[in-house]
């Protein structure tokens, strides 16, 4: 096991090295000075010069890739003398356009991103494995006939659809989620607020997850019991309420665990339509804003973080599937 785990992880720092350094090296690439995205229309050729002396971007393209990696690690000085300013650890750059350096703009938009994606995961499997288990249980019955139904909304409804129909229905036709202007705040500071900021954004988003989980858990349960050691088990006379907690929930949990596990990594990065709808300040508003002001640092840094996270969760999976089959181990 121990050998099984210093292999995965010793893989994954290499990715994310690998991934760094291509992510860098791209927008490195691209046709504009970055330097020149530093200040504003009237700036002249010196305020460009000084501009890209104080970021590094008069040095190769490797020792900005070392500056980078350090400055990750322990923080890093931009400019000398008196015009000097530092971004401490983790440190991905500075925003000229916001004054601000990367690192703090990532803290105020991950815990958002997070706190969205974690209730929507909680949501998604609640209510997608368990409709899944109760069509699988009720084959064509009513049950199984209204899990098909939710599973047909879920999956043909766009995401911005779902969100404006919660939004302009729930809130301001029926009054039934009150409009919540205050912002975030956090879970442990107003639990009431957090819930009540996030409720209709986590519907929006799990709504079509949880369609994607009732439909493969169904599959996947009646599939199971097919097999022999089911019919077996059957034929000891076992009630199916034991066959289905004891057997076949349990080849159930590997790929749900390693599905929720990717998909709530592809969140961090991918929330966009549900953040622009109910206008969180999350890490998918942030991408798209530096896209449209070119604001290169914070680009990078949201492209780097979101990567990181995928690589992150695919290393959780791998070490989840070797605790619950030691087969993989081999």
């Amino acid at each position: 096991m121990v050998r099984y785990v210093s292999r995965r992880v010793f893989y994954a720092i290499i990715t994310l090295l690998l991934v760094s350094a291509t992510v860098y090296l791209i927008f490195s690439l691209l046709p504009f000075d970055p330097a020149a995205l530093t200040c504003g229309q009237h700036c002249t050729k010196f305020v460009i010069e000084a501009n890209r002396h104080r970021l590094g971007f008069d040095q190769p393209l490797y020792m900005q890739y070392l500056h980078f990696l350090q400055g990750i690690f322990v923080g890093r000085d931009y400019g000398s003398g008196s015009a000097a300013f530092h971004c401490p650890a983790p440190a991905f750059g500075y925003s000229f356009n916001e004054n601000r350096c990367v690192t703090e703009m990532l803290g105020q938009a991950l815990p958002i991103t997070i706190s969205l994606a974690l209730g929507a995961l909680v949501l998604w499997l609640v209510v997608g494995v368990g409709l899944g288990i109760v069509a699988a249980r009720f084959r064509n019955r009513w049950p199984d006939t209204l899990s098909s139904i939710f599973v047909l909304f879920g999956i043909s409804l766009p995401v911005f659809v779902s969100g404006l129909f919660l939004l302009i229905w729930m809130t301001i036709k029926w009054h039934i989620i009150p409009l919540n202007l205050s912002g975030y705040v956090s879970l442990f500071r107003d639990p009431y607020g957090f819930f009540l900021y996030f409720i209709l954004p986590w519907i929006t988003l799990a709504f079509n997850f949880a369609a994607i989980y009732t439909r493969y858990t169904r599959s996947t349960i009646l599939e199971t019991q097919s097999e022999d050691y089911i019919r077996t088990a059957r034929a000891k006379g076992i009630s199916d309420r034991k066959i289905l907690v004891k057997h076949t929930l349990r080849a159930l949990i590997a790929p749900i665990a390693t599905m929720a596990s990717l998909d709530f990594a592809t969140l961090i990065g991918g929330a966009i339509l549900t953040e622009s709808i109910y206008n969180l300040p999350g890490l998918g508003r942030l991408s798209i804003s530096s896209v449209f002001e070119f604001d290169l640092p914070v680009l990078v840094a949201t492209t780097l973080v979101s990567a990181a996270v995928v690589i992150v969760m695919n290393l959780i999976v791998d070490l989840l599937y070797a605790v619950l089959d030691p087969r993989v181990r081999i």
